[in-house]
């Protein structure tokens, strides 16, 4: 059993004004329970992390370091990204914490499961995974569209777990592995599952929205399933290369047929035939270039190895 570990939770924020200081509140009302129970040590804290908000998102975080020990805040220069903002905290809390947890802060996790992972961590887990046990307070859009992208990850060889977010909790070992990740095209989701280590799963309640709006409209989160993709697998190379084999010979059979139809003397020149396979074929070269080409964008993100995000203040170096 490990005993009263220092516990860190990362709270990667974005625009959240309206809903912030709520999160203070439920998650230090949490962290103090659990201190009092003495299941973790008196240093542990909570960690929020400001994504270049616009808003007083920074304000808020500033005030509250000011006023309550427990409270520190990392703030990026500009906005990297939500994944970017977690790994920010993560490395601002490798060498200090025992574990961290990550959590969003629009209070749709359930924040009373937090001892649960905690109790996992002390039981000998390394890493401990929050699973959604259902999905009602999605449309039927993102119900469907969550399950098509899991099964679609699985028959391309990548291991994800079903369900879960970005809610979860590493201890030291598997957050000192998770920083030494270099690449710019950063997929938690599909990273921490690749680290090993033993790990378990809390099943809890998802909530709606406090307060605020989503910051994962549809064309983030398609922009998001393409990086999990094209992040861990070469499937739709070789699908593009497949698709090129089956045109191959669609071709020939055309051939074939256009031939024997020439020796017959039936054959007739269509300009709808003719129309339609220019498009057919432009169409499949066009998706082929693009496939290949977000590989190779990706590429060239990775081979420049540019920071992946920028710290404008960091708590923890300050105090």
């Amino acid at each position: 059993m490990r005993d009263k570990p220092i516990l860190t939770i990362i709270v990667p924020c974005y625009n959240e004004e309206e809903v912030l200081k709520e999160t203070m509140n439920q998650l230090g009302l949490i962290l103090q329970d659990m201190k009092d129970k003495w299941m973790i040590d008196e240093a542990s804290d909570l960690l929020f992390v400001d994504d270049g908000s616009r808003d007083k998102t920074w304000d808020i975080i500033a005030d509250a370091m000011a006023t309550v020990d427990h409270i520190n805040g990392v703030k990026l220069s500009r906005n990297f990204g939500h994944q970017n903002a977690l790994l920010a905290g993560m490395q601002a809390a490798e060498g200090r914490s025992d574990c961290i947890i990550s959590i969003d802060s629009d209070l749709q996790d359930d924040v009373g499961v937090i001892p649960e992972f905690v109790e996992k961590y002390r039981a000998g887990y390394e890493v401990v995974y929050g699973i959604r046990d259902e999905r009602r307070t999605d449309t039927r859009f993102k119900r469907g569209s969550a399950h098509l992208f899991y099964s679609m990850m699985g028959k391309f060889g990548i291991h994800l777990i079903p369900d879960h977010a970005d809610y979860r909790l590493l201890g030291s070992m598997a957050l000192q592995e998770m920083n030494l990740f270099p690449e710019n095209n950063i997929f938690l989701r599909g990273i921490v599952p690749l680290i090993g280590f033993k790990s378990e799963k809390v099943y809890y309640h998802r909530k709606e929205r406090f307060a605020g709006e989503s910051k994962y409209p549809l064309k983030k989160m398609l922009a998001f399933a393409a990086d999990g993709l094209t992040s861990f697998s070469v499937a739709p190379i070789r699908l593009v290369t497949g698709l090129g084999a089956l045109m191959f010979v669609i071709a020939i059979v055309i051939g074939i047929y256009t031939f024997v139809q020439h020796l017959s003397g039936t054959a007739t020149t269509g300009w709808s035939s003719l129309m339609l396979s220019i498009w057919v074929i432009g169409g499949v070269q066009m998706m082929s270039l693009g496939v290949v080409g977000e590989y190779i964008g990706r590429i060239y993100s990775e081979v420049k190895q540019r920071p992946r995000f920028i710290v404008e203040q960091n708590s923890y170096v300050e105090k």
